[in-house]
């Protein structure tokens, strides 16, 4: 029988050492450098971030989300999570790793469906570390619904010229290129009649109108941008994967993802959990401790026994992810982590900034921009009500009617069929008497 929740030392030595050196070496940046993780480094950060990276190289950690055949060590999920689960606690700590999204995913399908030329041009750059990339596949008008998408791309001779509105393009302020989905044939279902395309940044017709920003960001200094594609055109071999492929393609990049952001997110809720306790014992009113006050310790106890669900169901499903390499077999724990994780943190991170009374609320705590990722996560890569339906879907399979009027548990049902078991049973001892 093999049960077993321990990690085999070799890699323990290099989690221990990414702990220590995100606490000691890349925190710091999180607070001098807050909001320049997605610009290119210039001659301030440079000397301090390019070593960084080759220490993380040095200890075979960077880009640990790649296989073999990309130059990384085929960790798999679960190691990856495991991790993921330090990086969270630091917004400088995925660049530091070469493991930031949208650039991990879209390297992902890059290899996966790239031509030997797109991989030259794009990929490359991208798993060094000397790019940004953006994923721009949602549409103002279109929200959760692709089959709203009206983005259009058509061929004319030897081009492809792509015309459309994009919103929320993650990180296109920086990005060096954009992998742009559009509708390239109408008449059939959007799932088969949807193409993605690598477009370089400065494509003549990309129009960024403007830069969206998080909640309390200032307005056009964000990194999420609505970009019209004012016939852009592109050559033919920017299409990426195949005509009608964007959907199976989006597929490789989503399932780790969600792995790889529910990990971080226990990252934010541990914490908060160390916040709210380290108050807690600091603080007195009314004559005792906050950590003395039941309502408090009501609060800490469903904060940790959460957090520790949470993160045994986000570790099985990479479990399960690297047993059977099959992302539609764990399509159901996929779904039900993604649509888990905004309550989670929501919860923890609340409960956290609540016990610090003003304090947490205020610009010199952090516990803002740790809420916000709560309605982040209930939004990003689809939101947590398509999840749940999912979810029940998946789940819903393994069952079936009862086959009579009544449910199988009914109890005189229950009661005949189990007289008639015993009968038989007894029949059995005297017949063998």
């Amino acid at each position: 029988m093999a049960w077993d929740f321990s990690t085999e030392p070799e890699f323990q030595e290099k989690l221990d050492w990414a702990r220590e050196f995100v606490a000691e070496r890349v925190e710091p940046l999180d607070v001098l450098y807050p909001n320049r993780q997605f610009h290119p480094l210039d001659d301030e950060l440079r000397p301090i971030v390019d070593p960084m990276k080759q220490l993380v190289r040095d200890h075979d950690l960077w880009a640990a989300h790649l296989g073999p055949e990309l130059g990384g060590k085929g960790y798999g999920q679960v190691k990856l999570a495991l991790l993921n689960e330090i990086l969270g606690v630091s917004s400088w700590a995925p660049i530091v790793f070469g493991t930031q999204a949208p650039d991990t995913g879209n390297a992902e399908i890059i290899a996966h469906y790239g031509t030997e030329e797109q991989k030259e041009k794009y990929l490359v750059p991208l798993l060094n570390g000397e790019v940004f990339s953006c994923y721009s596949m949602t549409e103002p008008q279109a929200g959760s619904d692709p089959k709203q998408f009206t983005c259009r791309a058509w061929r004319d001779g030897d081009d492809w010229v792509i015309d459309g509105w994009k919103f929320f393009s993650s990180n296109a302020r920086t990005a060096a290129f954009l992998i742009v989905m559009a509708i390239t044939d109408p008449d059939v279902s959007v799932y088969q009649g949807a193409s993605m395309f690598l477009v370089p940044t400065e494509t003549p017709g990309i129009e960024m109108v403007r830069h969206v920003g998080l909640a309390g960001e200032p307005e056009d200094e964000g990194m999420h941008a609505l970009i019209h594609y004012n016939e852009v055109r592109v050559p033919a071999d920017a299409l990426l994967g195949g005509e009608g492929k964007a959907f199976a393609i989006a597929q490789t990049r989503l399932g780790g993802g969600r792995v790889h952001h529910a990990m971080r997110s226990v990252a934010t809720c541990q914490k908060a959990l160390d916040l709210f306790c380290e108050r807690v014992l600091s603080r007195e009113t009314q004559g005792s401790l906050l950590a003395r006050k039941e309502f408090m310790q009501g609060e800490i106890a469903d904060s940790y026994a959460e957090l520790a669900q949470f993160r045994l169901l986000v570790l099985f499903t990479a479990w399960e992810i690297d047993q059977y390499q099959d992302y539609q077999r764990t399509r159901k724990n996929i779904a039900a982590i993604k649509m888990l994780t905004p309550k989670v943190v929501h919860d923890a991170v609340w409960r956290s900034m609540h016990a610090h009374g003003a304090l947490g609320v205020s610009n010199e705590m952090p516990f803002g921009g740790m809420w916000m990722m709560a309605p982040i996560m209930s939004v990003v890569d689809g939101p947590t009500e398509v999840h749940k339906i999912t979810v029940a879907r998946e789940v819903l399979k393994g069952y079936e009617a009862s086959p009579g009027l009544w449910p199988t548990a009914h109890l005189p049902a229950q009661r005949e069929l189990a007289q008639k078991r015993l009968a038989a049973w007894t029949e059995h001892l005297v017949g063998n008497s």
